[in-house]
């Protein structure tokens, strides 16, 4: 249905919102769920209700108009009321949250995620779920781009102002190498440094994270393959191509591998790394924390457990806040 001229509705004003920062019409459809045409009208919609022009819309990318530069500030308040407003008549009973959007590591994807929704679908009886699965920098963009109401996903730099934060775990990286190759009763860095490293992608954070901490030890490594995919990783480690560094959740995740491999602590300083339940800051009231302590058993049994027990050593590197 299209909107009367001459009204401002919150729509038509997260459509807005969606465009300035996607930076053109088409993204924007794609990031809402609708068509170009149908961004496109209410863009036009919004301008008339205004009486001004928003948004230069044929230049590539789009820019605002010193109009819309005015209208972008409050635009943002607009949509955190609205959502608050939302939350607060939800709360008061939670059967009347009509739409959770969730966004999930992949680390979590399998064996998690099912089992979490599954739960809170019998609390939300009437509500709509939507799952985003990624990264976790591609999930903290979603989040701070209003896409998505909680992410579980890696820590990544600073809390912001606008963050509530719910820690869940901390892991520490470990080593994975061929099956029988490593020596226990020798140097374990002077053997790794034989093989290539098998390395996680370093356009992901965890990749990222993982060649800063090397470059910190001062460690020449051969480095032949980066590769984004755990199964793949592991996969070449068993076939005897190179060893990698990787973290307990992406062991359990490609734990078919598990008979070809491995597992040693790291022969270095210690990495970890953090994995949180982040909300925007006063949207959903207890809902994160709710979510939260549903997942805390969860990852204790699907995932530190089974962990433990396949290598006993990450007792000291894998721990639940």
């Amino acid at each position: 249905m299209v909107d009367s001229p001459g009204r401002i509705t919150l729509w038509g004003v997260e459509v807005f919102v969606a465009t300035a920062e996607e930076g053109s019409i088409s993204a924007a459809a794609r990031r809402l769920g609708a068509s170009p045409s149908a961004v496109s009208q209410q863009l036009t919609n919004l301008e008339g209700a205004i009486g001004a022009t928003l948004l230069q819309r044929n230049t590539r990318p789009v820019v605002l108009t010193p109009a819309g530069e005015i209208f972008r500030r409050r635009a943002g308040a607009i949509l955190n009321e609205a959502a608050l407003a939302r939350a607060e008549l939800a709360m008061a009973d939670m059967t009347n949250l009509t739409r959770f959007r969730l966004g999930m590591i992949e680390d979590f994807e399998a064996d998690v995620t099912p089992r979490l929704l599954t739960r809170l679908a019998g609390d939300l009886r009437t509500s709509q779920f939507l799952l985003e699965t990624g990264a976790s920098h591609y999930l903290h963009d979603l989040l701070d781009a209003r896409a998505l109401d909680v992410i579980v996903a890696a820590q990544m730099g600073a809390e912001a102002d606008w963050m509530e934060l719910h820690p869940l775990l901390t892991e520490g990286f470990v080593v994975a190498a061929p099956r029988g190759r490593i020596r226990p009763d020798r140097d374990l860095l002077k053997q790794l440094k034989t093989m290539p490293l098998v390395q996680y992608t370093t356009r992901h954070h965890m990749g990222r994270l993982i060649a800063s901490h090397l470059a910190r030890q001062n460690l020449t490594l051969s480095q032949r393959f980066e590769l984004d995919s755990y199964h793949a990783i592991l996969a070449m480690v068993g076939q005897g191509a190179g060893w990698t560094i990787l973290t307990p959740l992406a062991l359990m995740r490609a734990r078919r591998f598990a008979d070809q491999i491995d597992v040693m602590p790291l022969p270095f300083a210690p990495l970890s790394r953090t994995i949180t339940l982040t909300a925007r800051k006063g949207i959903l009231q207890d809902m994160p924390a709710r979510v939260a302590s549903e997942l805390k058993p969860l990852l204790q049994e699907v995932v530190i457990d089974p962990a433990v027990a396949a290598y006993p050593f990450v007792a000291d590197v894998l721990t639940m806040h």
